[in-house]
């Protein structure tokens, strides 16, 4: 059966690099800046290793020299987070309003690792700039800055836990400002997995509140994003329980808490409030419909590019302006009734 040859490889800066005794970077450096800021013995090591491999210079390598790709690399965590994907959809709007196209990259691997590739992704010569919406670690010492713009702006971490931006929990303050006013006294917290900083930083808000505002907390419960947990919590409140407002890290756990407390026979939001956070689309299909938090993650993902772009241009980044968190009030939060206020009353 006859069989075809494959063709041959093509000769890339790496075999350049390694016949010459020089960095991949130093090789990328001599051919976008066609040998400036290369010393000259250097140079003609580069030089005559090219010549040696027979390299021709393909559209992306004569691009590496004028720096002008029109391309854009971002940079995202590795695995399945809904609010990475929503950031992509805002920093490409931005990229493209910009006339940049985009191409979305996954690296996994340790993060002791990923400093180093992004920046040998940099110095390909294929993108005029990076965006890594994951941490990078820093480079260790002695490793050349990539000439490419490089921007982190991370937003989850290695294991896609929510982190920067995405930490800020002022809107919890908000909701017990709110539910305050509505003359509610003693509320309950359903906390998330504390191995999320977002979960200890929505905590420590509700603690702060309740304690600024000389308000009561019946405590704080769960510690995991099991609808269990959060469903036996309010089964678990005496009969003549205070608690009149249940404030829970996500929407799934405030489900589960309404869910429970119409088992217990109570009105929500006549005998008990309950507010989310993350507005799942489900939260307003329920009965009654729930108060939650929505994150603009596209406006998240536009500021990101933003800081990019101006750095591509030497221009001083833009400092983010608006809260990029809202407060959704809807059905399941309500002014505390006379009766609940009535079992409060000293």
């Amino acid at each position: 059966m006859p069989t075809s040859t494959p063709p041959p490889r093509r000769t890339t800066i790496y075999d350049i690099a390694r016949t010459a005794g020089v960095s991949h970077t130093t090789v990328s450096r001599y051919l976008r800046f066609d040998g400036q800021g290369v010393r000259d013995s250097i140079k003609e090591r580069i030089s005559a290793a090219i010549d040696e491999l027979g390299y021709r210079p393909n559209l992306a390598a004569r691009a590496m020299r004028t720096r002008r790709t029109g391309r854009l690399a971002i940079l995202l965590p590795a695995g399945q987070a809904v609010g990475a994907i929503r950031m992509l959809a805002g920093a490409t709007e931005n990229a493209h309003t910009h006339g940049y196209q985009i191409e979305g990259v996954t690296l996994d691997g340790p993060a002791a690792t990923l400093a180093a590739r992004v920046t040998e992704l940099a110095e390909s010569g294929m993108f005029e700039g990076v965006l890594s919406l994951t941490p990078l670690l820093d480079s260790p010492p002695g490793t050349a800055e990539p000439t490419t713009p490089v921007v982190v702006a991370a937003e989850y971490d290695e294991e896609l836990r929510a982190i920067g931006e995405l930490a800020d929990a002022t809107p919890i303050a908000e909701i017990i400002e709110g539910l305050a006013a509505a003359g509610h006294r003693t509320f309950l917290h359903v906390a998330g997995d504390r191995s999320y900083p977002t979960v200890r930083a929505r905590e420590q808000v509700y603690l702060d509140t309740v304690q600024r505002l000389g308000l009561t907390s019946a405590g704080v419960v769960g510690g995991d994003w099991l609808p269990e947990t959060s469903h036996q919590a309010i089964l678990d409140l005496p009969a003549d329980t205070d608690v009149t407002a249940v404030v829970a890290a996500n929407d799934l756990l405030a489900a589960a808490a309404v869910h429970a407390a119409h088992e217990r026979g109570w009105d929500i939001p006549g005998d008990m409030v309950v507010t989310g956070w993350d507005n799942n689309p489900l939260g307003a299909w329920l009965s009654p419909t729930l108060t939650t938090v929505e994150v603009d993650y596209e406006e998240l993902g536009r500021r990101a590019m933003q800081r990019l772009i101006a750095l591509m241009r030497g221009e001083t980044p833009p400092e983010g302006s608006g809260a990029v968190a809202t407060v959704l009030w809807r059905e399941s939060t309500g002014r505390a009734t006379d009766a609940r206020q009535a079992l409060q009353a000293p």
